[in-house]
């Protein structure tokens, strides 16, 4: 892809490091809602003989974006996504794109990546998903020989879902640690939301192993364990109560499942827990303590 125009979508955390692993491209460009506000090029020009577009945009504008591109986007350029959350009528970004943009050709790259270490030159890791062989081995040989480290699989749906649902489970590690639970906690949590996310997952159409790769257990072990991830953070601030904003990308698919019912909930016992200590925080070490009582009994059924 030496030499072809690549597009980057959006310039937050994730954009500025995309821009740094791909700073070598000859033609590389940025877009940004507010750039084109102030005068510069409309997306629908600066996509014009673009041979990729890197979506680092929040899910919820996915839709939107891809609308304004149907028409301009060259027939051959490859669809590039990192969004790993829900829209407001409760969709991937995979089921997104390709409604919006049947045509092209989808990619996913999902893993454990956090933005201030790609920018400070350390590995990250991702899984690389796609179905077009041709569009995965360019996409493998523009990151070759950068600090992002592909492992490619096909199974798009599965670790869509897997990326999305870890987050969910990462606000319980930061209650637990709050609560003063201790590792062997982590360790427990840590089996019990595999077991949840790899059933979820398969119930999806994808495949159950995806939830025990990079996209799953990956990056749920560096969301659920990191000091600075969101999601840690924002289950210590539950547990503690005093949250004045409760966001994020779990809290927002946890809305989304139940609006739209998208999971039985009551098959899913640590989704329904994260679901009930977000609606009271206030109760956490109860509805904790009354999850491992319920959990105990299960054990001697």
């Amino acid at each position: 892809m030496q030499n072809n125009k690549i597009v980057i979508l959006g310039h937050g955390e994730m954009g500025h490091a995309f821009a740094y692993l791909l700073r070598r491209q000859p033609r590389l460009v940025i877009w940004t809602r507010a750039a084109e506000a102030t005068g510069a090029p409309r997306l629908e020009e600066l996509v014009q003989q673009a041979a990729l577009v890197i979506f680092c945009l929040p899910v919820v504008a996915h839709a939107a974006v891809a609308q304004r591109l149907v028409k301009a986007l060259p027939a051959a350029a490859i669809c590039l996504t990192i969004a790993k959350g829900l829209d407001e009528s409760g969709q991937p970004a995979l089921t997104i794109m390709q409604q919006w943009l049947p045509t092209q050709r989808h990619v996913l790259i999902y893993g454990p990546m956090i933005a201030e270490e790609i920018r400070a030159g350390r590995p990250a890791f991702a899984q690389f998903g796609g179905l077009d062989k041709q569009a995965v081995q360019a996409i493998g040989s523009l990151f070759a020989n950068t600090n992002l480290y592909l492992q490619t699989t096909r199974d798009m749906i599965g670790i869509s879902w897997a990326v999305i649902l870890k987050n969910v489970y990462a606000i319980l590690f930061g209650v637990a640690d709050q609560l003063g639970l201790g590792d062997n906690m982590r360790g427990f949590l840590m089996t019990q939301s595999l077991a949840e996310l790899a059933d979820i997952v398969q119930r999806k159409g994808g495949e159950a192993q995806s939830a025990f790769g990079l996209a799953g257990l990956g990056d749920l072990t560096t969301t659920a364990t990191s000091e600075g991830s969101h999601h840690h953070g924002l289950g210590r601030c539950l547990a503690r109560n005093d949250c004045e904003v409760i966001s994020g990308e779990g809290v927002h698919t946890i809305k989304m499942a139940i609006k739209y019912n998208l999971l039985p909930l009551d098959n899913y016992p640590l989704f329904a827990l994260c679901r009930d200590i977000l609606a009271a925080p206030h109760r956490s070490r109860e509805l904790f303590e009354n999850y491992l009582v319920q959990y105990a009994q299960s054990c001697r059924t």
